[in-house]
This record gives structure tokens, C-alpha cells and sequence, in this order.
């Protein structure tokens, strides 16, 4: 027997991964248009790390630990500005979501929550996501959601 659907004619909702890099940005616009013409919510989600464990380890004063999570203070707060202003002019409902952990956990979570259908990402600029795999890899080995990764 297949699952309950809700009624609802198509999307209710695009998820989209914002972290203030040039790629994420281009994701957060390319899902504004898609969130516009679908005339559905457009939800973006910051995901905060934890500063690393090297840095922490360093860092005995905890003055750098400090800095990074103002600088992450200050991200999520321009973030949240940015959508308010750029949400009017694309004409779409939206709203940032700010939680800590890893960015993979923390969109899965989000898009489960959210009933999202459809995530959108902006790909990796990272050498390292070569050897742990970049996180629209990831998400889309997770195959819960349709993932399209902007360039």
C-alpha cells in the first residue's frame, strides 16, 4: 500500500543550503526562481559547525574558538537580512533556519521536518570533499529528496 499523501497539488516546499560562499549563493538564488514559478515556501538553512577539534586543541585561550563563532553570529544575521530584502524582490515566502551540526544531518533534519521536496545546494569548491564526499553526494545517497546541485 503505498504512503499518505496530504493533497496538496505540487510543491509545498524548496529547501535550500546557504553558507555565504559564491556557489551557495547561486543555489540560493537559483531556488528563490524555482520557489517563485512554483509559487511554494523557500526555506534556507545555514548550518553551523562547531570549530574544529585542531583549533580547539590550539587554541587554549579559546580566543580563536571565540572568533569563529562570532563570525558565525555575524554570517547568520547577514544571512537573515539578505533573505528579508532579496525575499520582496524575488516575490517568494522564505525564511532561514539556523541550527548547529553537521550540514548534511542538519538539512536531512530540516527537509524531514519541513516535508521539503526538493533540496538545493551549490557545489563544493573543497579538495576535501573528494575524500569524504561532497554533501550533494551525500544528500543524494541519502535518496530521500530530489538534490540539485547549482554550479
Amino acid at each position: 500500500m503505498g504512503s499518505f499523501e496530504l493533497g496538496t497539488d505540487g510543491p509545498g516546499a524548496i529547501l535550500v543550503g546557504v553558507d555565504g560562499s559564491p556557489t551557495s549563493l547561486r543555489a540560493a538564488a537559483y531556488a528563490a526562481g524555482l520557489a517563485r514559478r512554483q509559487r511554494t515556501k523557500l526555506i534556507a538553512v545555514y548550518a553551523r559547525t562547531s570549530p574544529g577539534t585542531l583549533l580547539a586543541l590550539a587554541d587554549h585561550s579559546g580566543v580563536a574558538a571565540g572568533a569563529v563563532l562570532q563570525t558565525q553570529d555575524e554570517l547568520a544575521e547577514h544571512l537573515r537580512s539578505e533573505l528579508i530584502k532579496q525575499s520582496g524582490i524575488w516575490g517568494v515566502d522564505a525564511r532561514l533556519v539556523v541550527r548547529q551540526g553537521d550540514p548534511l544531518t542538519v538539512l536531512a533534519d530540516v527537509a524531514k521536518e519541513t516535508r521539503a521536496d526538493a533540496v538545493i545546494v551549490g557545489s563544493s569548491a573543497s579538495v576535501g570533499h573528494r575524500i569524504a564526499g561532497s554533501l550533494a553526494v551525500r544528500l543524494v545517497r541519502a535518496g530521500r529528496w530530489p538534490v540539485t546541485v547549482v554550479p
